[in-house]
């Protein structure tokens, strides 16, 4: 009979379950790391473990360690004192934007409160760019949304298919909008938590039905150069997609304005 092992102990750093060596051990190790944090087992106000207690833990130099505490400052999730170790610091510090963080924060976050965040701030700008989008299109821009619009209704049975044209459709308001910023958050949003099955949910033929139909009521608001209108529909249709996809975790009353 072979002997247990020994206990862990309690606050040591444990060696991550990597199948492979990463290749780059930096940003493995700082996602690592990011994972941890926003699972809470470092929690906020307390010290990471000293660096050659990570290096023996994750079997890397000095120096791998050093630029993954780099960047986590630099995600402004850690605060390095000199002589004192290095602090986790409150969750209001984290960039939320950042790629790393996102995906942690939305995999740790079981009330789905973090994507009804993410949500209401598309829906928020997204509706100020249809709104920008009624006012200044031209013929060819309403004949182009017009042509997703009837492409889409064409591909419900292909969900893959329509998710590339339902992309398509939106970036083309928000190029339209002319407003880079708000189309590069948007953008950013999306990449970071598109392909995760919490965010897209279930994409049937009915459901792509029936977000089209929201497309097309964008589509007649903005062709009929109406910016209230667009706006009402393009808020009204991210609203409406999003709670369909969504699960039945946590309390949506957050999306209500």
């Amino acid at each position: 009979m072979t002997a247990p092992g020994p206990e862990p102990v309690a606050g040591a750093p444990v060696t991550p379950n990597w199948v492979r060596r990463p290749a780059n051990l930096a940003t493995a190790v700082t996602a690592e790391l990011v994972a941890r944090i926003v699972r809470g087992d470092h929690p906020q106000g307390t010290s990471l473990p000293p660096e050659p207690a990570l290096c023996e833990a994750f079997s890397v130099s000095r120096t791998v360690i050093r630029e993954a505490m780099k960047v986590l400052q630099e995600k402004g999730m850690v605060q390095v004192r000199q002589g004192a170790g290095t602090l986790v610091t409150p969750q209001a510090t984290w960039n939320t934007l950042d790629e790393v963080v996102l995906a942690a924060v939305v995999a740790e976050d079981g009330t789905l409160g973090v994507l009804d965040d993410l949500v209401v701030t598309r829906r928020l700008l997204e509706s100020d760019m249809a709104l920008v989008a009624a006012r200044v299109a031209d013929q060819d821009t309403v004949d182009a949304l017009r042509e997703l619009v009837d492409l889409m209704d064409r591909l419900v049975d292909d969900p893959l298919a329509y998710r590339e044209q339902d992309q398509a459709f939106h970036d083309r308001i928000m190029r339209t909008s002319g407003n880079r910023i708000a189309r590069g958050v948007v953008r950013a949003l999306e990449s970071q938590v598109g392909n995760t099955a919490r965010y897209t949910g279930r994409t049937d033929p009915g459901l792509c039905a029936a977000s089209n139909r929201g497309h097309r009521r964008i589509c007649e608001r903005i062709a009929a150069h109406d910016p209230s209108g667009a706006a009402e529909a393009m808020s009204a249709h991210i609203t409406e997609a999003w709670l369909v996809r969504r699960s039945g975790a946590g309390d949506p009353s957050r999306l209500e304005r």
